[in-house]
């Protein structure tokens, strides 16, 4: 049959190998191709930025649309192709004004399969998906008023370097891990941004159940989205409600003061078309994730930033960055409270500084034994029943073992009953796939503080679960860290070639999940 697109950027990913008539995530064929466009102008851009010498002011003025467009091109963000015409017209527009209007070389065809080398293709896309999850942690920080033009300028050599014929495959070896060590960097200036605007996480109980009144639903990864909505949200009579990688909101002090901050309601992101429509009243998408709405809920839903879906509200910001959403408040009011689909409460609020407080708790119960291991369970959630190992993984582990978790993976254990360990809960949540950086720093911390001259040589298993490209740049600065023995799942990318895959597990000891029996014998935790 005919090949209408190409897309193998996420793991669901038709078949592990790509999807050629229209996307799994619900992308169409022609949004899918302009989307190529976008990605192809992008790199043209950075390309014309780069010739032009990487002038500090040209990098200013291209980098905020640079990062845009990266974003809009994450898996399940933005599907309103008109949307994502303007943005190639306008990328195209600043390209030849910066170039001259001269004919930048290379010329290329869009999509993934412009390049004909099949390993050359795998780590090319393997930094530009590397590259959209680090625009991702760039673009929360921005809205915060955190920027590193360093970082910019090296996002867009990259992206320029990706048109570059010349370059073999060991000199994009060498900037796969440069992004990763830019990815570090990124998350950093990321976990400053938001911790110098809302405090530092702290351990908080979440409620998971429901008020009687109307309420809004915020989805997504914006903090800065949730506090003007809570600010303009007082004194209405309406209640807000996290969903999905939003729930870490509730960790942070500055929220706390909000009185109609209700709770979280929901799973993760892939069963928001139940949630959605249950939770009756409107829903606002401010960042990935989305899932294309059902008639029943499309009208209250509403998306942000680079988010679209076309016939669906979108709020723009003003000049000044500031959102008007009082068309989503009214209709909030008009709207029946939740309905209740569970009950209880969930903690989490485990970020580094939180953790550091707790480390002499922590080291003594790993001297003495009674914490035998701590995993990495971090990522992403998903649609696929194999994701359920992560569950019945979570569940079969010895009770002397910690899962240190990110990102929306914890929803397949987060609600289960693993006790604690002297006080220490088993799970402790560092918050959003974007909080990954609290992982490294504990596992730096504790490096240090058993004084080991080998990350790798830490009580620590890493078993990830990845979806889309947030969790490439994760996974990429963990390496630039040096560590080794990361385990992805439930399946490895369709991107990575046999010969690029069969470096990964030379040079970093990369590899994929079997069965629960079996993993617990591998990382041995069937002791």
């Amino acid at each position: 049959m005919e090949q209408k697109m190409f897309c193998y950027q996420c793991q669901e990913t038709a078949g592990c190998k790509g999807c050629t008539k229209v996307g799994v995530c619900g992308k169409q064929a022609d949004t899918a191709l302009d989307q190529d466009k976008l990605i192809l102008a992008t790199k043209r851009l950075s390309l014309a930025i780069v010739e032009n010498g990487n002038k500090e002011e040209d990098v200013k003025v291209v980098s905020t649309l640079v990062i845009d467009n990266l974003f809009k091109t994450i898996t399940n963000a933005n599907f309103d192709n008109a949307v994502i015409e303007t943005a190639i017209a306008e990328t195209e527009t600043l390209t030849s004004k910066l170039s001259g209007g001269k004919t930048l070389a290379p010329e290329a065809v869009p999509g993934v399969l412009s390049t004909s080398d099949e390993n050359i293709r795998s780590i090319r896309e393997l930094i530009t998906y590397g590259l959209k999850g680090l625009a991702a942690y760039l673009k929360h920080a921005a809205v915060l008023g955190y920027s590193d033009n360093k970082i910019n300028t090296f996002m867009l050599t990259a992206l320029a370097k990706l048109l570059d014929d010349n370059l073999s495959l060991d000199d994009y070896v060498a900037l796969t891990m440069e992004t990763g060590t830019f990815g570090v960097q990124a998350m950093a200036l990321l976990d400053k941004a938001n911790t110098e605007t809302y405090g530092n996480p702290e351990i908080t109980s979440v409620n998971i159940g429901v008020r009687k009144n109307p309420a809004i639903l915020v989805s997504g990864h914006d903090l800065k989205d949730l506090e003007m909505l809570l600010e303009q949200t007082q004194g209405t009579g309406v209640d807000v409600y996290t969903h999905g990688e939003m729930l870490p909101a509730h960790y942070y002090p500055a929220f706390k003061k909000y009185e109609n901050f209700a709770g979280n309601y929901g799973n993760a992101w892939w069963l928001q078309k139940k949630e959605f429509a249950s939770f009756n009243g409107p829903v606002l998408l401010t960042t990935n994730c989305l899932v294309p709405p059902s008639d029943e809920y499309k009208d209250r839903l509403f998306t942000t930033n680079d988010v679209g879906f076309p016939g669906c509200a979108h709020i723009a910001a003003d000049e000044n960055g500031k959102k008007d959403f009082s068309q989503i408040i009214e209709l909030a009011k008009k709207c029946q409270a939740p309905s209740e689909i569970e009950t209880g409460s969930i903690t989490g609020g485990f970020a580094h500084n939180q953790v550091f407080a707790l480390a002499d708790k922590v080291v003594d119960a790993v001297k003495t034994g009674a914490i035998k291991r701590f995993i990495v369970m971090a990522g992403c959630d998903g649609r696929a029943n194999s994701r359920n190992y992560y569950k019945d993984f979570a569940q079969a582990l010895p009770k002397d073992t910690v899962i240190l978790t990110a990102g929306c993976a914890k929803y397949k254990y987060n609600k289960l009953n693993l006790g604690d360990i002297g006080g220490i809960p088993r799970v402790l949540d560092a918050g959003q796939c974007n909080d990954s950086y609290s992982l490294a720093l504990i596992a730096l911390k504790l490096k240090e503080v058993f004084e080991l001259d080998d990350i790798n040589k830490l009580p620590i298993v890493y078993n990830i679960a990845w979806y889309e490209q947030k969790a490439v740049i994760v996974l990429l600065a963990l390496l630039s860290l040096g560590v080794k023995n990361i385990h992805l799942g439930p399946t490895l990318p369709a991107f990575l070639s046999p010969a690029i895959a069969n470096f990964l597990v030379k040079t970093f000891g990369i590899g994929g999940i079997t069965t629960v029996e079996d993993d617990l014998k591998l990382f041995a935790l069937n002791y």
